[in-house]
């Protein structure tokens, strides 16, 4: 495995070097919403201590995170009225994950309506700014 990278987009979100479409912080966590929704409402949790993912994870960090993730799925489940909410943490590449800093993943799912490929096509600014408020709303 390979080690942690302190220059992933994450941990310069989480020094304020590059801007998000913040939803919630306190000292444990960030909640913003991803840039490349998979599904309107999509949002992330990461938690600010260093780890590349789930497996050098420390777990007092996961402990304190995980009710950070449970707040924002109740919450996202009642902002967007979805009729679920798929939660997702990917460990290294072959399983997925793009970024090397911890985070899960928030996905409100909608019954029949198929989720949105991570294509790497950015999502409007101005509705992610709303759907943050929605969400934060919720909390």
């Amino acid at each position: 495995m390979s080690t942690y990278d302190d220059q992933n987009i994450f941990a310069k979100i989480l020094r304020g070097e590059i801007p998000c479409h913040k939803v919630f912080e306190n000292d444990d966590a960030i909640v913003f919403m991803d840039i490349m929704p998979q599904s309107e409402g999509h949002s992330l949790v990461v938690p600010k201590a260093a780890s590349r993912n789930l497996l050098d994870a420390d777990p007092a960090v996961l402990a304190r995170v995980i009710p950070v993730v449970q707040k924002i799925t109740v919450a996202a489940k009642t902002a967007f009225q979805s009729d679920g909410v798929k939660v997702v943490q990917f460990n290294e590449a072959p399983a997925g994950q793009s970024v090397f800093h911890l985070h899960f993943h928030v996905i409100p799912v909608y019954e029949g309506v198929p989720l949105r490929p991570h294509s790497g096509e950015m999502a409007d600014h101005g509705e992610l700014a709303a759907l943050a408020e929605k969400l934060k709303a919720a909390l």
